[in-house]
């Protein structure tokens, strides 16, 4: 954490707490001069322990919730993602009713024509705005055969937290980040940029630096 807010960043979005308690991980991001701008929760636990969660979210000081991913296995028709986006919707509702905002965050299969539209619009569209927002990951659009910014633009204002990831570091491969954040821009909504890099060039801490140097001169230009 210490390293991060070295780099320059103001924030982190946790996604498990390595092998920190909550309490600790809370502790050493605080201890950082960093905010928590959301946590990824697995979709097992958000069914089963939700005040856990809730409780967690307070220790870090954040009021938005993600749930990161749920089987593709399972999402193979229009029904399964409208049962699925009804699931979140009551998730959302309960979340919402003590002061927090839920978020699905997608993947590329979710971006697969199903019945005649997207299978994320399905979901979507069974759930209300206010309980469940995107969590839009540009690199995924990619990957599932849109294209980002116009994405993004169709979403609107339901975006207040955006992913941004790359084939690698940030700039390494096919995203046209300077679009993205011109529609970001657009919609007004966007609260947080999170920076998310799964692949290293790099020693892991060296990439972060390389997509944070990568961001400013972005958003400097």
């Amino acid at each position: 954490m210490q390293s991060l807010a070295q780099i320059g960043f103001d924030g982190v979005e946790t996604a498990g707490y390595g092998n920190l308690s909550a309490a600790d991980a809370a502790r050493a991001v605080a201890a950082a001069g960093l905010r928590c701008s959301g946590m990824h929760v697995g979709w097992q636990v958000l069914q089963s322990d939700l005040p856990r969660v809730m409780t967690e979210a307070r220790l870090f000081g954040t009021s938005d919730i993600i749930c990161p991913h749920y089987p593709s296995e399972l999402l193979t028709s229009a029904a399964a993602f409208r049962h699925l986006g009804g699931e979140l919707d009551s998730l959302g509702a309960r979340l919402l009713a003590h002061g927090f905002t839920f978020h699905y965050h997608n993947h590329d299969f979710e971006l697969t024509q199903i019945e005649g539209r997207l299978g994320l619009d399905w979901l979507l569209d069974a759930s209300r705005p206010a309980h469940v927002r995107s969590e839009v990951d540009v690199y995924w659009v990619h990957r599932g055969g849109k294209n980002p910014a116009e994405f993004i633009r169709e979403q609107g204002r339901r975006i207040e937290l955006l992913h941004l990831k790359d084939e690698a570091e940030l700039g390494s491969g096919p995203v046209d980040f300077p679009a993205v954040f011109t529609a970001a821009a657009g919609i007004g909504a966007v609260r947080w940029h999170v920076a998310e890099i799964e692949r290293f060039n790099h020693a892991p801490l060296e990439s972060v630096r390389r997509s944070f140097d990568q961001l400013r001169q972005w958003t400097r230009s």
